[in-house]
């Protein structure tokens, strides 16, 4: 690179660049309006929340997609691969072992119940009590993650053009609103096609100019990246507090994928707007190698940022405060030399966000319906007023996302984009994925080995995702001897890893945050089977028999196969006990 490339330049967006957002967030709402005016027209919740399930595959495996990839994944994915190697990608590997078991045991018994709201599930198997605990567990998981990823294009912007991030944050915020709120899922979805290919588009013009820059291209950036120790996979060390290993990355991206996808309202409701079963399944598998191919083009990003800066690191140089800028800096040095370029890279960062932000204020508003004015309509003696059950979630996605939008600002408080975002989802999914498990994979489960079981995970998630002190992630080694200033930074800068002693920390704030989402779930399961186990002996708990169709198929079927064999030999005991009497 030149030094021109590297110096710490101011950068703005020219025109095209704007003309190319203004398009962007157009089209954006556009669809939102296009859909608020055909169609049925929203008369029904039905329509509102779930499109008269009529989605078809593709358009569904892309929404499902881009509902959790967001600009926390192009700006955090990248900077983790640049600061600290490719272990980050083994994390997809969690949805390939986790759409089958999605798709075989939890998905069923969701679509069969046809539920709103997938804490409909955990009254009919527990109590309200249960349902209500969950959904409000998950309603603060939702809020925090929407949060952060409403924050994420603030670093975009900033990088771009200098201005404010506050400005991307409201305009995100305020779009996103806008289009998810008045053409409800259906609007949601189809944004989602548009503002995943914009994903690709991003990674694309990130790729694209690099290997422009790079002498020889892209083809040798894995061998500059070895060289770094960039390029290791094979971590197996079984000690919970290394931030990245083999172990956490597949179990932890497994159970954060199940906890996501399997359980998790966003993506459930969704899943069930498509036209039959097999349509759901289908997107579902299809939406795993999309994923895929996004997250580790992301990853490769970061590696070839890495091999452009490799000789004057951005961060040890004191030009960016964090790693989660690295992706922004370039594109407003590089891209910025062809007109449009650089605003066809914001609109990328925008949709993601936008694809996701939308998901969770339908979901969000949904859920509030469902979960809490549906009830409190019930509790005071008040008919709900079905016809206008629309309205009533269109002013619930409002008030959403003016809440989502005060938790962006307090987002930057939470540390990088990945583990803050990975934190939160793990730290409350983990124990609501337990909590799903418990009631369809156990049959003797009861509600208060239901309830004390999440409560006990939330309460240790919790206090180790938002506890505090927690020891500094460790970078691998960085160089500024190619900065123009590099004598003056060699003497102030440390450009090693520093191995610091973090014995003195509190062990639970140094376990990885990859660990939560397993470690919510073990201690849900565990603790809610036995509290069961004990509640049902002592206290005849929970005697009464469920409907099969509240467990996963195999214990249903075998459930229902027990009521048959029972019901026979009832009738064949009254046929004899008539025989003797007669």
């Amino acid at each position: 690179m030149d030094e021109q490339s590297t110096s710490n330049t101011a950068s703005t967006l020219q025109w095209p660049d704007y003309v190319v957002i203004g398009i962007m967030l157009s089209i954006s709402a556009g669809i939102g309006i296009y859909y608020r005016f055909t169609g049925g027209r929203q008369r029904t919740a039905e329509e509102y929340f779930s499109a008269n399930r009529s989605m078809s595959v593709v358009p569904l495996a892309i929404a499902l997609t881009v509902s959790f990839m967001s600009a926390i994944t192009l700006l955090g994915i990248s900077a983790e691969s640049y600061a600290r190697g490719t272990q980050i990608m083994l994390l997809y590997l969690g949805g390939f072992i986790g759409t089958p078991i999605t798709i075989y045991f939890y998905l069923p018994v969701f679509a069969e119940l046809k539920v709103m709201s997938v804490y409909e599930y955990l009254e009919k198997r527990f109590s309200f009590r249960t349902r209500l605990l969950a959904s409000t567990a998950n309603f603060l998981q939702l809020m925090f993650y929407t949060g952060v990823v409403l924050f994420a294009p603030s670093l975009a912007l900033e990088a771009t053009t200098g201005l404010s991030g506050d400005l991307s944050v409201l305009l995100v915020g305020i779009i996103c609103t806008f289009y998810s709120t008045i053409g409800g899922i259906k609007a949601v979805l189809i944004t989602d096609v548009v503002q995943g290919l914009l994903m690709f588009v991003a990674i694309a013009c990130i790729l694209g100019v690099a290997g422009n820059v790079l002498d020889g291209g892209l083809s040798n950036v894995w061998s500059i990246s070895g060289q770094g120790g960039r390029t290791a996979f094979f971590n197996f060390s079984f000690d919970p507090t290394v931030r990245y290993t083999w172990w956490n990355m597949l179990f932890g991206g497994t159970f954060l994928f199940l906890s996501l996808y399997a359980v998790n309202q966003v993506q459930v409701q969704r899943l069930l707007t498509a036209k039959s079963m097999k349509a759901s399944q289908n997107a579902l598998l299809l939406s795993g190698p999309i994923s895929m191919v996004l997250g580790v083009l992301t990853a490769f990003s970061g590696l070839v940022l890495y091999t452009i800066y490799k000789d004057c690191d951005p961060i040890t140089s004191g030009t960016l405060s964090n790693f989660d800028e690295i992706m922004p800096y370039f594109a407003a040095q590089e891209l910025s030399r062809f007109p449009g370029l650089t605003g066809l890279f914001i609109s990328g960062i925008f949709s993601a966000s936008l694809s996701t932000i939308s998901a969770m204020l339908n979901s969000l508003a949904a859920v509030a319906l469902e979960d809490y004015v549906k009830p409190v309509c019930k509790k005071i003696g008040m008919e709900f007023p079905t016809e206008k059950a629309t309205l009533i979630g269109k002013v619930l996605g409002i008030v959403n996302g003016f809440i989502c939008l005060a938790l962006a600002f307090i987002a930057k408080s939470m540390g990088g984009l990945v583990e803050a975002a990975v934190g939160v989802s793990g730290g409350i999914g983990g124990p609501i994925l337990g909590l799903f498990t418990l009631g369809m994979f156990v049959e003797s489960a009861n509600e208060t080995g239901a309830i004390a079981g999440t409560v006990t995970a939330l309460i240790l998630c919790l206090w180790a995702v938002l506890g505090y002190p927690k020891p500094g992630a460790v970078n691998l080694p960085f160089s500024v001897e190619g900065c123009d200033n590099a004598t003056l930074l060699m003497d102030h800068v440390n450009v090693t890893p520093i191995e610091s002693d973090t014995t003195s920390y509190f062990y639970l704030y140094r376990i990885s945050y990859m660990w939560y989402t397993p470690m919510g779930f073990t201690i849900t399961m565990v603790v809610g089977y036995l509290t069961s186990l004990a509640t049902n002996r002592i206290f005849q708990k929970d005697t009464r028999e469920h409907d099969p169709s509240l467990f996963i198929p195999y214990l249903a079927s075998r459930i229902r196969r027990r009521r048959e064999t029972a019901e026979k030999t009832t009738s064949s005991q009254v046929f004899m006990l008539d025989r003797i009497i007669l």
